[in-house]
């Protein structure tokens, strides 16, 4: 994807040999990559009994998210992203309804960023930039222009791209919420805010808990007989969710249900490519779900082929996502979770979301 394109305004300072290692001393990836690492357990052995030794997740997640470090860290990462995948971690998808094209682009090891184009005007927005090499080459390849930027949250690794790409870009906005630092922010946004990027009519939905900041994005199918379209950035993954760095667990249940609340038949694009890891840990909860059996199945084969497993349906999600699963007997019971006499059903479900929360957490760090 990054072919025969010039470099973007993009600043590389050197990198110390210290800092990979002061990264590594600190057990650092992103703190949201962490995501996409299958644990290996005894035979027998439920991968979220076991607790290895490891720093606490919020010293690396400080360092990632709060410090001249952590964006250094970005760009090393955005480095041997395009070392390893000169054509993305996967093969793009391009989704097109009468009047709109979705183009996902692969960038950095799991990540997507969106490209969204209204095809009569050709004018086009981006949803989480990381890597401007990558999205320049999407604009330029499909022909666009590029009027709007619009970021979910803060983390490098969703707005990363922004200020090259507005040094390229000049009429282009940057949108996201004021809450969150984000990078070159023009445009600050209210919840339920709607922005218009051609015939193309986005709404900001308010969905914290990754971050104090973070929004989703909705694409209004409507005029063009498509489904609602959800970027949900690192609230919501193929049968997974992000980490609640910034917000308690009744935070980010209440940001789940917005999400839920969009309706069935609305398309998922999450900001990651966790399917494969996040579907095999959901069968490890449920043992007996048709459901996620089938989609696992369907996972693994798209990943051998390297297909990108966005979008689904947020109807397709509550019946394998354990994190949107919280309310059904079955999953409760596999946890080993009971609602207390009195006890409020909103509370019980938070106290549902976060045992799948740890036990997730400790999957994926073994």
């Amino acid at each position: 994807m990054h072919g025969g394109i010039s470099c973007l305004p993009f600043p590389r300072p050197i990198l110390s040999p210290l800092i990979p290692r002061t990264m590594a001393s600190l057990g650092m990836s992103s703190p949201e990559h962490r995501e996409g690492q299958p644990a290996s357990a005894p035979p027998g052995e439920h991968p979220a009994a076991m607790l290895p030794p490891r720093v606490s997740a919020l010293p690396r997640y400080s360092l990632y998210a709060r410090t001249r470090l952590g964006y250094l860290f970005y760009q090393r990462q955005v480095k041997k992203a395009r070392e390893r995948y000169p054509h993305g971690h996967s093969v793009p998808q391009p989704f097109c309804f009468p009047g709109v094209k979705i183009l996902p682009i692969p960038v950095l090891s799991n990540n997507y960023s969106y490209l969204v184009i209204d095809t009569g005007s050709g004018q086009a927005a981006v949803i989480d930039p990381s890597d401007p090499l990558a999205v320049q080459a999407a604009i330029e390849e499909e022909g666009v222009m590029l009027e709007a930027i619009f970021c979910t949250h803060k983390h490098w690794d969703h707005s990363g791209g922004n200020e090259a790409l507005c040094q390229k870009h000049n009429s282009c906005r940057v949108y996201g919420s004021a809450l969150d630092a984000i990078p070159q922010l023009t445009n600050p946004l209210a919840d339920r805010e709607k922005v218009s990027v051609g015939c193309l009519t986005f709404e900001a939905l308010a969905t914290p808990g990754h971050t104090v900041g973070h929004m989703v994005y909705v694409l209004d199918g409507a005029p063009f007989g498509s489904p609602p379209c959800l970027f949900s950035g690192d609230l919501l993954f193929l049968a997974g969710c992000g980490r609640p760095f910034e917000g308690s667990p009744e935070t980010m249940l209440a940001s789940l249900d917005v999400a839920v609340g969009l309706g069935e038949d609305t398309l998922l694009w999450p900001g990651h490519e966790y399917a494969l890891e996040c579907l095999t840990f959901a069968s490890l909860l449920e043992l007996d779900n048709s459901a996620l059996e089938q989609k696992l199945q369907w996972a693994v084969q798209q990943r051998q082929e390297k297909r990108s497993t966005c979008p689904s349906t947020l109807g397709e999600e509550q019946t394998y996502n354990p994190f949107l699963r919280t309310h059904r007997p079955e999953l409760q019971e596999a946890l080993g979770l009971w609602q207390g006499t009195g006890e409020d059903p909103d509370a019980f479900r938070a106290r549902v979301l976060k045992e799948v929360r740890r036990r997730k957490d400790l999957y994926q760090a073994t």
